[in-house]
């Protein structure tokens, strides 16, 4: 895609101090600007994406299964990027919205376990075939997804199975995180401390410490990534980006009640 102001992307977000992070400052630096919209704060979504490039929907604390008006309305609202098959990516919350629109299911680890921390994660023959993956991936949810009927998996893990996917040409889920700038995850690690008791979280020294370790080849995977579902030539500096995002306030006002986003 040629750059230019006029190439929009459509970034949903569920908190008020929420950050697109490194998918924000990767279609930034590639031309896109960014129509930010916050649904559960009275924003509303387009009803086309004809004067935008794509949409992404990221992740909150709250459920895709919950009763919010917002949560439906979102999860109604995916029929606009599927019918006019325009790029759409789901992060978390995201890839779970789309999930439950395709008629599939969310629901929590039959034993109780949650994956909050660094999980390695496995690409299936087709996520092969597409891109080289992480080994390790940074992961902060409850719950997990069916895949839906007519959906190619990308990538697994061993107790959320179903960790990346495909849907028609243009519609994307998964359910790691790799947007997030070392001041997001720091706030994360603050913010969701309480849920590090749960079973199968990982202390908060353990988010910071892996991310030493594995951060870089998951920041990489993201730039290729992008190129591929919004064609857009990404670039791999972001280490400005980060340093910029780390000097942002913290907020105070959360909405939801399961978790940081």
């Amino acid at each position: 895609m040629a750059r230019g102001t006029d190439k929009k992307i459509l970034i949903v977000l569920h908190q008020e101090m929420s950050s697109p992070g490194r998918v924000g400052q990767l279609l930034q630096r590639n031309g896109f600007t960014l129509d930010i919209r916050r649904p559960p704060l009275g924003d509303p979504l387009p009803e086309t994406l004809a004067e935008h490039e794509g949409a992404v929907i990221f992740g909150g604390p709250m459920s895709a299964n919950d009763h919010d008006d917002f949560v439906r309305r979102e999860t109604e609202w995916l029929s606009v990027p599927l019918k006019e098959e325009k790029p759409f990516l789901g992060i978390c919350l995201g890839a779970q919205m789309l999930v439950n629109h395709l008629g599939g299911q969310v629901t929590s680890h039959d034993d109780g376990l949650v994956e909050i921390g660094w999980y390695p994660l496995k690409p299936t023959e087709e996520g092969r075939h597409l891109m080289h993956w992480p080994e390790m991936v940074y992961q902060f949810h409850r719950e997990g997804f069916s895949l839906p009927s007519g959906a190619t998996l990308l990538a697994t893990a061993d107790h959320y199975p179903n960790q990346a996917f495909r849907y028609g040409r243009n519609a994307w889920g998964i359910q790691f995180h790799a947007e997030l700038t070392r001041a997001m995850m720091q706030r994360w690690v603050v913010h969701g401390a309480h849920r590090f008791v749960l079973p199968g979280a990982q202390q908060g020294r353990d988010h910071l410490g892996g991310r030493l370790i594995w951060d870089t080849h998951l920041k990489q995977w993201l730039v290729g990534f992008l190129d591929i579902v919004f064609g857009a030539g990404m670039e791999a500096r972001v280490t400005a980006g980060d340093e910029a995002e780390a000097r942002k306030p913290v907020g105070r006002r959360q909405v939801g009640r399961r978790g940081v986003a």
